[in-house]
């Protein structure tokens, strides 16, 4: 699944790269999924486990609660393409989270517009943007007076089977509530975008709630209406030419509010997201016939950097991240999302056929 990724900038046809069974893709143009419906939960008010308690997701209610916080985005670029997303009003002044992904057709010199649950519009401005984990903050040029905030929630609380609720506009569809349950946690999903990088959705929400193309960036909800993941990216079936494409088939994945929060806050501080480093740069290994091959050659080590002051150089090639066998350098990356400066990183090496194992301290960028 990780290698069939594709970024879906439009309802045209992607240029997808597929594995043999799903192909996963980042949802634009109507981006959001909510999930809504009668799925066993934890009844707040009992002690009993979760699996004993048979209760209804309130979906009228939410729905109701959360769908003026949600906005539709449209995102014209210069060349006079154009997409459309999702996105939540986050913070007071007009300040809109969403994926990157939903924004990048405007680049910096597009044109970016908002428009509320009650139909009316408002042109907006990109605060900043992160590639590397698809999300970007918005800002309404009408500071969106008077509107209300989504709810905040908690998805460290999130349980295999919790019922939820995705909100958006898929295919252009505003206002769209789906519902369904919280199918797997703590995934990781690489998805390469156009320009040939990569969004990194780590610790994703994988849920069976309806996502479609139009969906990205609108929130995914608990039953008390409260945010708990960014909607970002859904896995379909390929064709019989091995390209991924079309709408649901129940696997979708949404990036947790616990990592989108806080990035959301550097990008409304800074414009930009603040990401640790470990002061290197590796290249994947291949074997003799060509094929990759475990372990990574480290090629830059940056002098005084984290990586230099553990004792590693040019030449040492990692065999284990975090106690993980070393295959692709975005494990690198994943390694430094969601830390901060100081957490630690445990690299083992190989230097002249000897094994090394350091604790590299991440350091600001």
């Amino acid at each position: 699944m990780h290698d069939g990724l594709v970024s879906q900038r439009r309802l045209t046809g992607p240029d997808a790269r597929t594995t043999t069974a799903v192909a996963v893709v980042a949802v634009v143009a109507g981006l959001v999924g909510v999930v809504i419906g009668g799925l066993l939960t934890r009844d707040s008010t009992s002690d009993e486990p979760a699996s004993t308690v048979d209760a209804v997701c309130p979906a009228t209610a939410v729905a109701d609660q959360v769908l003026p916080s949600v906005v539709t985005i449209s995102a014209t670029g210069p060349d006079g393409r154009s997409g459309s997303g999702t996105g939540e009003l986050i913070r007071e002044g007009g300040y809109v989270l969403t994926n990157q992904h939903v924004i990048a057709t405007a680049g910096r010199d597009g044109e970016l517009t908002v428009r509320y649950s009650d139909g009316t519009s408002s042109t907006a401005t990109l605060v900043g943007e992160d590639v590397t984990t698809d999300l970007a903050v918005l800002r309404a040029d009408d500071h969106a007076e008077g509107r209300p905030l989504i709810a905040t929630g908690s998805s460290s609380d999130l349980r295999v089977g919790s019922p939820v609720v995705a909100l958006g506009a898929p295919l252009g569809l505003v206002s769209s509530v789906t519902s369904g349950i919280v199918s797997a946690l703590g995934r990781y999903v690489p998805v390469p975008t156009a320009t040939g990088e990569t969004h990194h959705l780590v610790d994703a929400i994988q849920t069976d709630a309806a996502i479609n193309p139009g969906n990205s960036g609108g929130p995914l909800v608990d039953c008390a209406g409260a945010m708990v993941g960014v909607n970002s990216a859904i896995a379909t079936v390929p064709n019989a030419e091995g390209v991924g494409g079309g709408g649901s088939v129940g696997l979708g994945f949404a990036i947790p509010v616990g990592i989108a929060g806080p990035i959301a806050d550097q990008l409304i501080e800074t414009g930009s997201a603040n990401h640790p480093v470990l002061g290197l740069a590796a290249q994947p290994l291949t074997a003799d016939h060509g094929a990759p091959a475990p372990g990574l050659f480290v090629t830059v080590v940056i002098p005084d950097g984290p990586a230099a002051s553990a004792g590693m150089a040019p030449g040492d090639v990692i065999t284990e991240i975090d106690g993980a066998t070393a295959r692709s350098p975005d494990q690198l990356v994943v390694a430094t999302l969601g830390r901060s400066p100081g957490d630690v990183v445990t690299l083992t090496y190989l230097r002249e056929d000897e094994s090394h194992t350091v604790d590299v301290p991440l350091a600001a960028p």
